[in-house]
């Protein structure tokens, strides 16, 4: 960064009704940066300060305000316990800024949806700009430090990697239970509310993402998140839940039958799509390129060796035997004929955001894969209640997903534990329908 300054506000709380807000969760960036939970806080990188290399500007400690908003860090605590260079409080701000700004040649600050702060950071470089022929101080480039956070975001530590298990040992619990406990008839709403109760009773912070519990035909709408209608006897459930864990999450899909039992026709579609998803996942490897394009490579049926690819060519061949799709192999791939059934990517970078940042192209190509990355493999057959389809298949969705590690010779499957086999389904919900230990005793 040599002389340069970076300046990081905090995540804005946000609004839910009148006078309420929704629970307050850190910026990931800022996060990631600087470990500091609290809003109304700024934390700021000077790499050349010979004393302040890392400043932390928070709110300072407040007896009636703490009386009702609950206990904050305060100026003195912060240092030791973030292991910073100095700590102020946040209203010096406008005092100190100026000052570490002065003897910087270039600023990295994210002009983001804090219209408040972008608009302080640009009066800050209008007095600069305006003042340089006499003083020749301040920053003369800005630049957005986010591609840089991001890189270093799409490998995982450790402890990052420590932390993605558990977020997805939770996610996978909370899957199970809705299997043991979810009876037909049920509302989704319901099994919504096992599968968020075992995350909570696990220890997680949250819900990484809205839960999607759809029954029957809801499971063909991809962002269903509405969670109101009841699930028939006969119907499939797809549940897309993940939990958030130390500000890490997990990303799990899984696809059952309210009945306990696959009829023949799920049993079929849903075989196809675990095929995609194991052809996908032995894929997960490094050098594999993250391409989301599928390219035919000659005329024997293969295709360019990629996750999705792999993931697209099982479910075309798939589709194919069960007369869901006709013609040519090499047709339906040229002509993408399978985005009737199959219409999203096969999987994203999975970390502090269920949609992890990260670049997915580098040096003008798709990224190849490398050890410390997080994928998730997540292929879906979603058939349309339309006239034009067999109609024992019409309002079938299925989507398997799982939470990917890469190694160094392969990869790690973080959520091999939750059931995805037909067999491993069925005995679970079975279990359940046995007598298993009610939820809530």
């Amino acid at each position: 960064m040599g002389d340069a300054v970076a300046v990081f506000p905090s995540a804005l709380p946000t609004h839910r009704s009148n006078d309420t807000e929704h629970e307050y969760r850190q910026d990931s960036d800022f996060f990631f940066l600087s470990g500091f939970e609290e809003p109304h806080s700024v934390f700021v990188l000077a790499p050349a300060h010979p004393v302040t290399k890392s400043i932390l500007f928070l709110r300072r400690r407040d007896s009636e305000r703490e009386r009702w908003d609950g206990p904050r860090t305060g100026v003195e605590g912060a240092g030791p316990r973030y292991e910073v260079d100095a700590a102020y409080g946040i209203e010096e701000l406008d005092e100190r800024l100026p000052e570490l700004l002065a003897t910087s040649d270039k600023l990295y600050y994210a002009f983001a949806d804090n219209e408040a702060f972008n608009h302080r950071i640009v009066r800050e470089l209008k007095r600069y700009h305006d003042e340089r022929a006499r003083t020749d101080r301040g920053p003369i480039a800005v630049a957005d430090p986010s591609s840089i956070i991001h890189e270093l975001r799409v490998k995982k530590s450790p402890e990052d990697v420590a932390a993605l298990r558990r977020a997805v040992r939770i996610s996978g619990e909370g899957h199970m239970a809705a299997m043991r406990y979810s009876r037909p008839g049920m509302y989704e709403y319901e099994i919504e509310a096992i599968v968020e109760y075992t995350f909570a009773r696990l220890g997680a912070q949250a819900v990484a993402y809205p839960s999607i519990v759809a029954g029957g035909p809801n499971a063909t709408i991809l962002h269903y998140n509405k969670n109101r209608e009841a699930v028939p006897d006969g119907s499939l459930v797809l549940i897309d839940a993940g939990a958030e864990a130390d500000y890490f999450c997990g990303d799990i899909t899984r696809t059952w039958p309210i009945s306990g039992k696959f009829s023949a026709e799920q049993q079929a579609v849903y075989e196809v799509v675990l095929e995609a998803q194991r052809r996908a996942i032995a894929m997960c490897r490094p050098g594999t390129r993250v391409s989301r394009t599928v390219e035919l490579k000659g005329t024997n049926g293969k295709v360019n060796g990629t996750f999705h690819a792999a993931a697209v060519k099982a479910v075309v061949e798939g589709l194919l035997d069960l007369g869901l799709l006709s013609g040519s192999f090499e047709e339906n791939i040229e002509r993408q004929l399978y985005h009737r059934f199959f219409m999203h990517g096969t999987g994203h970078w999975l970390g502090m955001d269920t949609h992890d940042v990260g670049s997915y192209r580098a040096d003008g190509d798709w990224r190849p894969l490398e050890p410390g990355m997080v994928v998730t493999v997540e292929p879906g057959i979603y058939i349309p209640q339309d006239s034009s389809v067999d109609e024992r298949f019409r309002g079938i969705g299925i989507r398997i997903e799982d939470d990917v590690l890469i190694t160094e010779n392969g990869c790690d499957v973080l959520s091999a534990d939750t059931p995805k086999t037909i067999a491993e389904i069925e005995a679970l919900i079975a279990q359940g329908r046995a007598g298993a230990t009610p939820l809530i005793a």
